[in-house]
């Protein structure tokens, strides 16, 4: 028996070298064109015999630009699957982490049935090491789902499964949804560029909560649902279906939490872009791209993160620094390695807010806030880039009225008509009232407490406010004396040349 099995693998080794020969003389001694020919017709005898139809479904189409939506609809169509056939799987936590979402592991192969039809998922990944262009490092993996169907019900496939598919994996993620805070930071392995990371978004503040006149929030919402409910709209008047928010008003006004208040009420993601690690303006237009659909693209305060006010005379400026430094070459180069720090232009952030990439997906929000909104280009903040200025301002008594409600469980109190009219006289932010609003105790009358040490914080407020107030007219009264004694030398000077001299010299020996 020994003998027989050494015999089979004897004979076994001896054919396969013989077809490797073969094999070899055909490749190098073979005209390409028959060989061409030979490939072609072996192709199709394969295809005869093997009667069964591979379909095969990127992560990302379009040189690797874009994720596929197909690709992410099939991975949450298969989880239910995955979790009841696959022996090896992944698991990821959804929903405030009370649930888990299994998917199949790499190199896994589950069965589907639909309308009596049998078929195969696998999920693969591979590493790419061709070069080509992409926005993407070459080595970067490269994951896909293959379908497997037998010949006969490519109809039923192609016409109705995939269609199922699709439509069964937007509702499974519309359940499994999960929002989330992205940022922009260096990336992992062999990216050089930055990339998008993300947390789950759990930031508690809704419009009930935000401390802002109820007319005016009522306004934004409306705009809100008309924004997402317009894509019809949008694509009949030619525009992409974006829009842009300008938030500005003093520090402590509530800009952040108005963002989040957004959207937690439309339910959407938040990309918190930080233009300082941004290298260029293809880098800026690469995390556009790789932002979802249904989500919230926020700079904040825009006016701090680069210079962007001053950019339309860099070019003449950086070629006089040039000049200058060309007998300093340490210098020099201490200045080019500055400039490495981030060479986003302003017309790169235009192009970001409403260029021809920004109509790489849909329903998007950007997101502008800034202390000082007269400090930005007026090109930036035009209408039709930001669509809606929204001006976040001081503490008045209908934001108080919510701040007292949600701090302290009160609707009314004898001290809200002083708190009222100290609010009007005086300029204080939302942060710091409810700074003064905040609970430190379980006792019952801590909210009376509240309310009082408020009242002695908007008293101190107007009186530190009024003195700032006389020594600004204080000094102004004192620079305007100033020029009318300069103004009344200068006359003396040109009626009396003579004694105007002698008496600045009488000044300058006393």
């Amino acid at each position: 028996m020994m003998m027989l099995k050494g015999e089979l693998w004897s004979n076994l080794g001896s054919t396969m070298a013989a077809i490797m020969f073969v094999y070899a003389m055909f490749r190098q001694y073979f005209p390409p064109q028959l060989q061409d020919y030979i490939f072609q017709y072996g192709k199709k005898l394969s295809n005869f015999m093997y009667p069964y139809i591979h379909i095969t479904f990127d992560e990302f189409t379009g040189e690797k630009i874009k994720k596929s939506e197909a690709f992410s609809a099939i991975q949450n169509y298969l989880s239910d699957k995955s979790s009841a056939n696959a022996k090896r799987l992944k698991a990821d936590v959804v929903k405030d982490s009370q649930s888990l979402v299994l998917s199949m592991d790499y190199n896994e192969e589950i069965t589907d049935e639909f309308n009596g039809v049998k078929l195969w998922w696998s999920a693969n990944r591979t590493t790419t090491k061709t070069q080509q262009f992409s926005f993407y490092p070459a080595a970067d993996e490269k994951r896909f789902y293959t379908l497997k169907f037998h010949n006969r019900h490519r109809e039923v496939i192609t016409g109705t499964y995939l269609s199922h598919v699709l439509k069964q994996g937007k509702a499974i993620a519309a359940n499994n949804r999960q929002r989330k805070l992205y940022s922009n930071g260096a990336g992992q392995g062999n990216r050089s560029s930055t990339t998008w990371t993300h947390v789950a978004f759990e930031h508690p503040a809704t419009f009930d909560t935000l401390a802002m006149d109820e007319k005016k929030i009522r306004e934004i919402k409306k705009d809100l649902v008309t924004f997402s409910n317009g894509k019809e709209y949008y694509a009949k008047i030619g525009k992409a279906w974006k829009r842009g928010y300008l938030l500005y008003g003093p520090p402590g006004t509530g800009k952040s939490t108005m963002v989040a208040a957004m959207a937690n009420f439309l339910n959407y993601d938040v990309y918190d872009l930080e233009l300082t690690t941004v290298k260029n303006n293809v880098e800026l237009r690469r995390l556009l791209i790789e932002t979802s659909n249904k989500s919230i693209i926020v700079i904040e305060d825009i006016d701090c993160s680069l210079d962007l006010t001053g950019q339309r005379e860099e070019k003449k400026k950086k070629k006089k620094d040039d000049k200058n430094e060309g007998g300093d070459p340490i210098g020099a180069m201490s200045k080019n390695e500055e400039r490495k720090e981030s060479e986003v232009t302003l017309s790169g952030l235009l192009n970001f807010i409403d260029g021809i990439w920004s109509a790489c997906g849909g329903e998007r929000i950007i997101v502008f806030t800034t202390n000082h909104v007269e400090k930005l280009d007026p090109a930036l903040i035009r209408r039709g880039r930001m669509d809606k200025h929204i001006e976040m301002s001081y503490c008045r008594f209908e934001a108080f009225k919510v701040l007292a409600k949600n701090y302290l469980d009160i609707d009314s109190h004898p001290l809200f008509e002083e708190i009222g009219n100290l609010l009007e006289e005086t300029d204080m932010t939302p942060a710091d009232v409810a700074e003064n609003l905040m609970l430190t105790s379980d006792d019952d009358e801590e909210g009376e407490t509240c309310l009082k040490n408020l009242i002695e914080a908007l008293k101190a407020a107007k009186g530190e406010a009024k003195k700032k107030a006389e020594d600004y007219h204080a000094r102004l009264e004192a620079e305007k004396e100033e020029k009318e004694k300069e103004q009344t030398v200068e006359d003396n000077v040109r009626r009396d040349p003579i004694s105007a001299k002698q008496v600045k010299d009488n000044e300058i020996i006393l």
